[in-house]
């Protein structure tokens, strides 16, 4: 699946799908065959953390 590669716009659409669709990023990443670990420390670059108790990225 096609992920967006803009660190804005792949915020927006992982937590669209958290919120849509999963109810863990690690179900999130299993489904679309994502390292869990890449994509956080990707988001961390670009100033986002994740917070587990919201299932989302801020």
């Amino acid at each position: 699946m096609y992920i967006p590669q803009d660190p804005a716009m792949l915020v927006s659409f992982i937590n669209m799908k958290l919120r849509d669709q999963y109810t863990s990023l690690d179900d999130l990443c299993y489904d679309l065959d994502l390292d869990r670990e890449a994509l956080t420390e990707r988001l961390a670059a670009a100033g986002y953390t994740f917070d587990e108790t919201h299932c989302r990225f801020y």
